[in-house]
């Protein structure tokens, strides 16, 4: 075929069909999705948060302190996974910050703002994928709690209604960090003051350590803290227990911060120079 006819045929193609419709929000979002996992394939480093670090934690914690924390690691087992698990996936929000500030950094971010689809299918597709890193990071606390003698009372329902509500806190969560990926101008600013916001939450709550031996100060602050509050909603579910006020709490509290920070998220994202 000489150039001549390649040409045709690249005219009656422009010409004979019609112009594709123009893409849903559901599936350029899904598409943002995709492309966010594909990141892991290629720089599986990034699940280091979700794999490496909870594995180390559940080890350090249960045979360093469970003895003295609770009288022996068995037991310290019971009350430290779903606390561990509650760490670890709140710990995993910050990733989406990161991720958006490092588009921003590299011009990609600009790139995605230029294209003809509904304008919020980044930042969700984003948010969709990391979901699917929550859940990765779940399922590895869950499975190495089984293994070392976690037995949740609850069943399989308990520990999936456990999860569920995890996932929904923390989905609602990952949408303040989006709002400092925004804002700041390296994604090592963001690391350090995502993390600087989330150490006095996940550590001065109830995740490792029974909040009744603590000072009276430091429970009162430790009782109000929203860790907590998700802390205790998850250990009650998944001991066969729920707990309705903490799980209404928690659902009230999500629902505020999407609320909240959603619209805050997509003004910054259209004005972001």
């Amino acid at each position: 075929m000489n150039a001549e006819q390649h040409m045709e045929k690249m005219k009656a193609a422009l010409v004979e069909h019609e112009r594709p419709a123009k893409p849903g929000g559901i599936s350029t979002s899904l598409t943002f999705a995709w492309r966010a996992l594909l990141k892991i394939k290629y720089v599986p480093e990034q699940l280091l948060d979700v794999t490496f670090f909870p594995v180390m934690f559940t080890l350090m914690f249960t045979y360093l302190f469970g003895g003295a924390l609770a009288g022996s690691t068995s037991a310290y087992l019971q009350f430290l996974i779903p606390g561990i698990l509650v760490q670890t996936v709140v710990f995993t929000t910050v990733y989406t910050g990161v991720s958006l500030n490092d588009d921003i950094s590299k011009g990609t971010f600009d790139r995605f703002r230029s294209l003809p689809i509904w304008s919020p299918s980044p930042l969700v597709g984003a948010l969709i994928a990391d979901t699917v890193r929550y859940t990765i990071a779940s399922i590895i606390v869950i499975a190495l709690g089984l293994i070392l003698g976690f037995r949740p009372l609850g069943g399989t329902l308990g520990v999936i209604a456990g999860i569920l509500i995890i996932l929904i806190f923390s989905f609602s969560l990952s949408w303040i960090f989006t709002v400092v990926g925004l804002l700041l101008q390296t994604s090592k600013a963001v690391m350090g003051i995502s993390m600087t916001l989330l150490f006095p939450i996940t550590f001065a709550s109830n995740i490792f350590v029974d909040p009744a031996t603590m000072p009276g100060w430091l429970r009162a602050f430790v009782d109000i803290n929203p860790v907590s509050v998700l802390t205790t909603a998850v250990r009650h579910l998944m001991g066969g227990r729920p707990a309705l006020a903490e799980i209404l709490w928690v659902l009230t509290a999500s629902t505020v911060l999407i609320l909240v920070f959603a619209p805050l998220t997509m003004h910054l994202y259209r004005n972001k120079q």
